[in-house]
């Protein structure tokens, strides 16, 4: 955590001559010191560039209101950028959205305890009542919403209530085994993290790591991308891998998998947590 106050930028425009030294000069102006600064371009002659800033806090002339104010007047205006400045101090509230699988969830419930998730988890909601008790040792509230394909409308409209209750500002699927509809989907753009095996288009379906072993895979892995309409197919913000070779048993394949898809969703969360991703269409600019 933070020693001092901090903030971090993120910008996203049309590459030109100057952006860098706008930016860093109005921070310095303002009395910011900036600790990290990472940019991209898509292409110099005329692509998309990318910053990202963190800066502390202490020193500022003005609040944060009037800050953003006049960065939007001076700077973002003449550039035509999009950006937010996100502040260490003001966490995010992340809810947890889980079914019956536990490597994922109890994980970043470890992480978050430890004080390496920088944000609060007031909430997780599971379609089923098993995991209950491992997440009340957490301190942690447990909301059991079940699932059924007549339900599914009243069910979304009771964790969505809960969400807005609780002030949530990402969602994670911890390994969460139902579809979204779009009314939820909608209601947190990019602000919804999954996770699932990498082997998607294929082994789709139950027990995906038996498919993959009567297929002789020598490669497998996980990957978090943030939920669309498009199932599964939203910007992917990290991905992990692993080689496997016939000596290793279905149950093998299913315990590295976990371990991969454990450290990977914590990336993806951590990172977005930090503000190091920024989103271009179907892809991911990442400052990790």
């Amino acid at each position: 955590m933070p020693d001092v106050p901090l903030a971090r930028l993120l910008v996203t425009c049309p590459d030109q001559p100057g952006i860098v030294a706008a930016v860093s000069g109005f921070l310095r102006n303002h009395g910011a010191n900036i600790t990290a600064l990472d940019q991209h371009s898509t292409d110099p002659a005329g692509g998309t560039f990318f910053l990202r800033a963190e800066f502390t806090t202490p020193d500022l002339d003005l609040t944060a209101d009037a800050l953003e104010g006049a960065f939007a007047r001076v700077v973002a205006a003449p550039f035509a950028m999009d950006w937010r400045i996100d502040y260490a101090a003001r966490k995010k509230r992340v809810a947890l959205m889980v079914s019956k699988y536990d490597h994922a969830l109890l994980e970043l419930l470890w992480l978050w305890r430890r004080g390496e998730l920088d944000a609060e988890v007031p909430l997780v909601v599971s379609n089923h009542d098993d995991l209950r008790a491992e997440v009340e040792r957490f301190g942690v509230d447990y909301h059991h919403v079940p699932v059924s394909k007549d339900t599914k409308a009243e069910a979304e409209a009771q964790t969505l209530a809960l969400f807005e209750d609780a002030g949530v500002d990402l969602v994670v699927l911890a390994r969460y085994m139902q579809i979204l509809s779009p009314r939820v989907v909608d209601r947190y753009p990019h602000r919804i993290i999954n996770i699932h095996h990498s082997f998607l288009p294929a082994f789709v379906g139950a027990d995906p790591y038996r498919q993959a072993f009567e297929r002789g895979v020598k490669v497998i892995g996980a990957t978090a991308h943030y939920v669309t309409e498009d199932l599964d197919e939203g910007p992917i913000i990290e991905q992990g891998v692993a080689r496997v070779s016939h000596r290793d048993s279905v149950s093998d394949l299913k315990r590295t998998g976990q371990s991969l898809e454990r450290d990977v969703l914590a990336k993806a969360v951590r990172w977005h947590l930090e503000a190091r991703v920024l989103v271009q269409g179907n892809k991911t600019v990442v400052f990790a």
